[in-house]
């Protein structure tokens, strides 16, 4: 039911800047997902989570102009508990927005994680020395991406800048991603930024938020798999039972047959109660609601993708 995906075969870090051949037109060799994921083969790869210190650590204070402020800790001690007994390999820790563009948890957990931690970082366009700042933090931590927010009105970054080109560009320069969190709505107006940069590769959160939108403004989302830098984020699943009460899977269907299995992660499971058990319950339900992929098909969703990305 999946067609094949334009991008290419990832490899590390550098595999982003590699890419850019193929975004251009000239796709380079991938072998087949049988081939390189044998079943059991392939790692689990939590490609989405948060760390907090909580607001009792105050070695790391969240930012004054935090949006929201959680209490509890959820630490890289206990992350990497959580993998050890869920068998997740390894993972993503996205920067947060509480701490805004202080990255010194993320140096923290990056710290304690070694290999099997990278990190996403956050900086705003517009922001002095954002370049010089974001270069700084990718030469001391393992970074995969930088991370751009579109969906608060009240902090809507300023799309149409030369501070967001800039912001861009330095992520391409770097090797590094954009990742972009954002509500349907605005996809319009990011659009013109994934076609100019485009050897640069764009990493859509949660599904691009389908339900934070109509069908039609999602529709432009979907469409972005026809853009060879795209990347979906099967990320912060909602439930049925939850508000607004709706069937996620024929989103997810939609989503598999625009981007294909080969341009899909997998990201969710990990907060401050989670335990071993609940972690692997998430991935098992991520696995549930591919049940018409192939079981290589899914390892490639839920890590194997991840890992030639973002580890190898």
């Amino acid at each position: 039911m999946t067609r094949t995906a334009r991008s290419s075969q990832p490899v590390s870090r550098r595999f982003f800047l590699k890419n850019s051949v193929a975004a251009a037109g000239t796709p380079l060799c991938m072998a087949s997902a049988d081939a390189e994921m044998a079943p059991g083969q392939s790692p689990r790869i939590d490609c989405h989570l948060h760390c907090f210190a909580g607001d009792q650590d105050d070695r790391f204070p969240y930012h004054p102009l935090a949006p929201y402020r959680p209490p509890e800790a959820a630490t890289p001690e206990h992350l990497l508990a959580c993998m050890d007994g869920a068998e997740v390999a390894k993972a993503i820790v996205v920067h947060p927005e509480p701490y805004q563009d202080d990255h010194r948890y993320l140096e923290h957990c990056l710290g304690l994680g070694g290999d099997r931690l990278r990190g996403t970082a956050l900086f705003f366009a517009g922001t002095p020395r954002v370049a010089e700042r974001l270069t700084e933090l990718a030469s001391r931590v393992k970074l995969v991406a930088a991370r751009i927010h579109a969906y608060a009105p009240e902090r809507l970054p300023q799309f149409e800048s030369m501070a967001m080109r800039e912001l861009w560009r330095t992520a391409s320069e770097l090797g590094l991603a954009v990742q972009l969190h954002l509500e349907p709505r605005y996809a319009p107006r990011l659009e013109p930024l994934i076609r100019e940069f485009h050897t640069t590769q764009v990493i859509i959160d949660h599904l691009g938020r389908p339900f934070q939108g109509t069908p039609e403004e999602h529709s432009r989302v979907v469409r972005w798999a026809d853009l060879p830098n795209t990347w979906i984020k099967l990320s912060s699943i909602p439930e049925q039972a939850q508000y607004p009460h709706r069937d996620i899977r024929p989103v997810i269907g939609q989503l598999v047959q625009a981007f294909g299995a080969e341009r899909m992660l997998y990201g969710g499971g990990f907060n401050h109660r989670t335990t071993a058990t609940s972690y692997r319950a998430a991935f098992d339900r991520a696995a549930s609601l591919l049940d018409d992929l192939s079981t290589s098909q899914q390892a490639m969703i839920l890590g194997g993708n991840a890992n030639r990305l973002f580890f190898t």
